[in-house]
């Protein structure tokens, strides 16, 4: 370095900067060979006896019930978790309840880990709670979340379409700015494609570390992706790292993928896309009749269907989903859908859609929307909907207050790049503006 300093201690400033930064990052690259950089990653996403990839989620009434997965190396033992209402003093120890967990291990070519589940219940109405979870030595930091209220009530939600790439450097902007632009949001809905290797525990460990510790603070819901399945089966990692509700088809397929939950007045619904090109039959038999029971059902004012593979394509080069056009369609026009929320086709389009088939019996049609959060882009230009985009990094803000629903999509630097508004008359009919 001296001798670098020597030669160029009489260049310009600029120029002189330029010449530091290519020698040091030359250096750094030749320092380390692919092998080694491989390496290095499986290190950073090792477990340890610390508790990492802690997530809470919505597995059963959001008012009553959450959940919580973790992660430690397979020496933790028992899965424990403390909860106690939050006061603001420092003292939870001395109030908190000892509640067991449960722990599953997997192993890859690398390590070997435990997950550990727990499962709160009986929790007040919305009451702000301080959890910690560990083994009863090795203990996560304290975490508050406040349950959701037991009537009809306003509330936000972040929703993300496919995030997929590069988790660590190029999406962890997005999700951070969502969640500044909503830190009070109620949860996040994830529309598949976390990942893009459905068995890689690196790219999750991404996932993981690009959220950090808002994952235990703001609950999370997701639908599985195509990249969240492996040569016709679902991700080993996705029972272990998620706990959502077990209400789905009585088939130990689509466990913990197809499921429904209420939320203060709204009905939210995960299907499986990625089960419906695996087994496309059966899977989608299976979804479309569970489906029309769960809407036959539904006593919410709103009901809200969150899917991998969008209904019609975003981009001009592809076409919408054959099965859900055939068999789901319908339904939605039918039952009276308000919003349906996908990904997959690393674009943006929202609008509502005409059926190929036409619609059913003059119903309104949902609205439709594809986004994506991550740096995978395709083409866009699709001919159907009100608004398209491409090349876009996208979050949207979402916002549900007694007979309105407000959208806002932003793209990663926090500009506004799409908004509508939903209000829905005594009758059920949707006025859309703009």
């Amino acid at each position: 370095m001296n001798l670098l300093y020597k030669n160029t201690k009489r260049l310009p400033l600029k120029l002189m900067t330029i010449i530091l930064v290519y020698a040091v990052s030359n250096s750094a690259i030749a320092h380390f060979s692919p092998e080694q950089l491989a390496n290095i990653e499986i290190a950073s996403y090792q477990p340890s006896p610390v508790p990492d990839r802690i997530v809470m989620t919505l597995a059963g009434d959001p008012a009553t019930e959450r959940a919580v997965n973790w992660r430690t190396n397979n020496d933790v033992e028992p899965a424990l978790a403390q909860i106690a209402i939050s006061d603001g003093s420092p003292t939870q120890e001395e109030r908190a309840v000892t509640v067991i967990g449960n722990t599953e291990s997997l192993s890859f070519s690398e390590y070997r880990s435990f997950h550990h589940s727990v499962h709160f219940t009986g929790l007040d109405p919305d009451t702000l709670y301080v959890y910690r979870v560990g083994d009863g030595q090795v203990w996560s930091e304290w975490m508050q979340f406040r349950t959701a209220k037991d009537t009809v009530s306003p509330f936000k939600f972040i929703y993300l379409g496919d995030a997929q790439n590069d988790l660590k450097s190029r999406w962890s902007r997005v999700i951070r700015q969502a969640y500044s632009d909503m830190p009070k949001a109620d949860f996040i809905l994830h529309a598949g494609d976390l990942v893009n290797d459905a068995n890689n525990d690196q790219e999750w460990g991404q996932w993981f570390y690009a959220t950090g510790w808002i994952y235990g603070s703001i609950p999370s819901i997701a639908t599985p992706g195509n990249h969240e399945y492996d040569d016709r089966k679902l991700a080993k990692q996705w029972q272990p790292h998620f706990t959502f509700p077990k209400n789905g088809p009585n088939t130990p397929r689509l466990s913990e993928t197809v499921y429904y939950l209420d939320y203060q007045g709204v009905r939210f619904i995960s299907l499986d896309t990625g089960s419906m090109d695996s087994d496309p039959l059966v899977s989608t038999l299976q979804q479309s009749k569970w489906l029309q029971e769960v809407l036959e059902h539904n006593p919410n004012q709103w009901t809200i269907i969150f899917h991998h593979h969008p209904m019609r394509a975003a981009t001009k080069s592809r076409s919408g989903h054959i099965l859900l056009n055939l068999f789901f369609r319908q339904i939605y026009e039918r039952y009276n859908v308000d919003l349906v929320l996908q990904g997959h086709d690393h674009a943006y389009a929202r609008g509502e859609s005409v059926s190929y088939f036409g619609n059913w019996a003059g119903r309104q049609s949902p609205m439709y929307v594809v986004s994506v959060s991550g740096p995978k882009m395709y083409e866009g230009g699709a001919s159907w909907p009100a608004v398209g985009g491409k090349n876009t990094q996208l979050y949207q803000l979402i916002e549900l207050d007694g007979n309105q629903l407000k959208y806002q999509s932003y793209r990663a630097d926090g500009v506004l790049f799409d908004e509508f508004k939903i209000t829905k008359n005594e009758d059920g009919l949707r006025t859309i503006e703009p």
